[in-house]
């Protein structure tokens, strides 16, 4: 038991959301130089450099520089476990990113000192704030010219509803900065420049305020400046206060620049001390499952086909809850209601694995699926077998037709569209009439369309017919009487369709279309999601 407690108290999982260009993967990268795990880091958008970001691991993500799936890694760092769950910043993955948040402890939100928050910034951050999750601010891209730290904190309290507390503050003007103030600590910390465009550890001197050689280094200006911002800090500013940063009412606030490097060490190691370690869990029943619960348990939050294109596997993320998962062991799993062994459990590095003999709450695994495993599932010990609360589901709002360009390659069509949808990428429908030629993918952005395209065409070898539908809304049908879904009123623009779990949708053009037939069918039920929401 006390060994499992200190396991727990030295995990830290968290999730990086931002808005997409802010430079989310870069900073996952710059975590990953400094902890060991990688020694030169790629850059996204790489200048003087043929190297990709870790992270992004599918080659669609490496010719765009975008990352559309979310990659798990974990490194350690000064005694710590830490699993980063870096998150699609495009907002056509936003699914893909709130089921992620359902396996952190925290988030680190990032904005971009020039934009401030964005609208996916503004979006993510309420999913955090509802889940009550910690969220720590890393202002980004400080190698730049940007905005004056006061109107991003001004800015971040007014359009978030959250305050702002900044741990260190810049050193320099407009963009033209040379070191961070670290309010907590009480001294300066200058960079010096280098060459290296952030692909190695960035150097810095450090001293204090008062300091004669640092007083010099930064100049009677921006030295007197500096002096000024930190007491109208002190004087002005909140007070920190940790119970506030856990119920998600305080903020602590960092700026920096991952692309050079600068500020990240100190950030990572005060985001280290400050952020919770792995926390209760909520079940279906409402009860709090806790950590140190010494019986196994975890839920599955994401499915990834053809991780390895030369093997064509299927990999079940799973975060863990409680207890202690060692390699071989066999649990209950809830949903498909019988014992299940847990095959080849592993952990990543982007495409590097490593087998897992042992892993604790707050690590993240990845385990081999036969097929068996859907997003949100539970899996725990005999003597437990619970269920963790549902994940979100979205309704998609663009729908197309798709079926094979070539009849003779149906059968890898058809196995392409069924794994993509256990991934949660796209959301699949069928209409009673026209047999199984054709599907119609229902999903939230169009980009996860390109994506579909894409990765039928190179991981399954099937080239798509696609006709894109004029439906933007879609609605889960219920009645107490099914007949009375057959003769259904007003659909003559619409369509009926069936999900996989043979559930009736309608899918209509708009908001008005679905007021026409709302008013003609008052004996039905139109839901914006299934009415037994168990899966996506």
């Amino acid at each position: 038991m006390q060994e499992l407690l200190e396991k727990i108290e030295k995990r830290r999982t968290f999730a990086i959301i931002s808005h997409p260009d802010a430079g989310k993967t870069t900073l996952t990268e710059k975590l990953l130089l400094y902890g060991g795990a990688i020694h030169l880091a790629g850059t996204v958008k790489a200048r003087k450099s043929n190297r990709h970001a870790v992270s992004d691991w599918m080659e669609i993500e490496k010719q765009r520089g975008i990352s559309v799936t979310s990659s798990v890694l974990q490194f350690d760092y000064d005694g710590y476990r830490v699993n980063i769950l870096d998150t699609p910043g495009h907002q056509d993955f936003s699914e893909d990113t709130y089921r992620t948040l359902m396996a952190a402890d925290s988030a680190v939100m990032l904005i971009d000192c020039a934009k401030g928050v964005e609208p996916q910034t503004k979006k993510l951050f309420w999913v955090c704030h509802r889940r009550q999750l910690p969220v720590f601010t890393f202002v980004n891209k400080l190698d730049r010219y940007g905005r004056d730290p006061f109107d991003l904190m001004d800015e971040i309290e007014q359009v978030l509803g959250i305050r702002a507390y900044p741990i260190n503050w810049p050193i320099g003007i407009d963009g033209n900065y040379i070191g961070v103030y670290d309010r907590v600590k009480k001294q300066i910390e200058l960079f010096e420049n280098d060459s290296s465009h952030g692909s190695k550890i960035l150097k810095s001197t450090t001293g204090s305020l008062d300091d004669p050689e640092i007083i010099n280094a930064i100049g009677e200006d921006l030295y007197h400046k500096l002096c000024d911002d930190i007491e109208l800090l002190d004087m002005a500013g909140d007070e920190f206060d940790m119970a506030k940063v856990n119920s998600g009412e305080l903020t602590p606030m960092f700026f920096g620049s991952a692309m050079t490097n600068f500020g990240v060490r100190s950030f990572l190691e005060k985001f280290l001390e400050l952020s919770p370690m792995p926390q209760p869990r909520i079940l279906q029943n409402g009860d709090l499952l806790s950590p140190d619960n010494e019986l196994f348990s975890a839920f599955v939050f994401k499915i990834q086909a053809n991780m390895n294109p030369a093997h064509r596997d299927r990999i079940a993320f799973m975060r863990i809850c409680s207890g202690v998962f060692k390699k071989g062991m066999t649990v209950y799993h809830m949903q498909g209601g019988k014992p299940v062994k847990l095959a080849q459990p592993q952990q990543f590095l982007a495409q590097e694995r490593t087998i897992v003999e042992e892993a604790y709450p707050g690590d993240i695994i990845g385990i081999f699926d036969p097929g068996i495993f859907g997003i949100g599932d539970s899996l725990s010990d005999e003597k437990l077998k619970i269920q963790f609360e549902d994940f979100p589901v979205f309704p998609p709002e663009i729908f197309a037709r798709v079926q094979p360009k070539d009849s003779l390659k149906r059968k890898q069509f058809e196995k392409g569209i069924v794994q993509l949808a256990q991934e949660g990428a796209i959301q699949v429908f069928r209409q009673k009439d026209l047999g199984i030629e054709s599907f119609i993918v229902g999903v939230v952005g169009s980009l996860q369309l390109e994506v579909l395209e894409y990765r039928l065409l190179n991981e399954y070898s099937a080239q798509l017919l696609m006709n894109q539908l004029g439906y933007s809304v879609a609605r889960w049908v219920y009645a107490e009487n099914e007949k009375d879904i057959e003769n259904l009123k007003g659909l003559d623009n619409g369509m009926l369709v069936y999900d996989k779990k043979d559930r009736p949708v309608i899918l209509v053009n708009n908001e008005w279309a679905l007021n026409w037939i709302l008013d003609r069918n008052p004996n039905l039920q139109f839901l914006t999601v299934p009415s037994d929401v168990a899966k996506i």
